[in-house]
């Protein structure tokens, strides 16, 4: 891991109002389910949020599964359970792998077990709700903040879910975390520029899976100038302008909707 500290400061004031309503409602809850990304298993992770839910039963959901490098996740699978997290993953395409949550959840006699669920933005966790309720509960988006306010939902006679904004902390603990998150767009496009978190997902992909930069761009290697990669990219997928010139924002956003949308097998965090 990178331990530069980053100047990056992104703390919207639902997200603080959120943990304060956590803290508020922490006497209700049973059981916390944190929903991360199978992709960044510890920059996705919540960093703080032990020291918020106290010694409540957690479950920590490697979410999109299907979309991770699993034997480099894996390693992050068995770091949690030593850490004592019950851990389950889940691919959204499945209804059955997600009622997987339910089944190593303990129930409370008498009344409906309450559960909290958190996440950072963007991990899924809407979806996973939906799921779990069998109904379209909570707005989707494949952006942050699309859920603003703390809402308890019925699951089934036994559950219940306290859904809540994605949260992030005051500031990143490193640029690895930073990019990562903003690579897999937990981070508004508006914090980092876009420009530097496309370089950073091409010299990782480079790093650990130049095959799939040379499949899906035709980049043998990566050139000393960063930037003939754009080129590459931009005339292999059409982001040109009059006169033949690359669109280097259209190469943004082609490489951004391909890391979210369309490339799977990855995972930016390395154990």
């Amino acid at each position: 891991m990178n331990e530069n500290k980053t100047n990056i400061n992104w703390y919207p004031g639902h997200m603080a109002k959120t943990k304060r309503l956590i803290k508020e409602n922490l006497n209700l809850i049973d059981v916390v389910y944190e929903v991360i990304d199978s992709r960044i298993p510890y920059s996705s992770k919540i960093v703080d949020i032990d020291d918020v839910i106290k010694d409540k039963e957690r479950v920590l959901i490697f979410n999109k599964y299907d979309l991770c490098d699993t034997e480099e996740t894996k390693k992050w699978i068995k770091y949690y359970k030593e850490q004592g997290y019950k851990v389950v993953t889940t691919n959204l395409n499945e209804v059955s792998c997600v009622k997987d949550v339910l089944k190593i959840t303990n129930t409370v006699p008498n009344r409906r077990t309450r559960i909290l669920i958190v996440g950072v933005p963007n991990v899924g966790k809407s979806t996973l709700i939906n799921r779990l309720v069998g109904k379209k509960a909570v707005g989707v988006g494949n952006k942050p903040g699309i859920t603003k306010n703390v809402n308890w939902i019925r699951i089934n006679e036994k559950f219940e879910l306290m859904d809540t904004p994605g949260i992030l902390w005051p500031k990143f603990e490193n640029d690895t975390v930073a990019f990562n998150l903003s690579s897999f767009r937990a981070i508004k496009e508006e914090v980092l520029p876009i420009g530097k978190v496309v370089i950073y997902i091409i010299e990782t992909l480079a790093k650990y899976y130049p095959n799939i930069l040379k499949e899906r761009y035709g980049i043998e290697e990566l050139p000393e100038d960063i930037l003939e990669c754009f080129d590459i990219i931009g005339k292999r997928r059409g982001c040109l302008v009059k006169g033949g010139e690359v669109d280097y924002d259209k190469v943004c956003n082609v490489v951004m909707n391909d890391m979210n949308e369309h490339i799977k097998g990855v995972t930016f965090d390395r154990y």
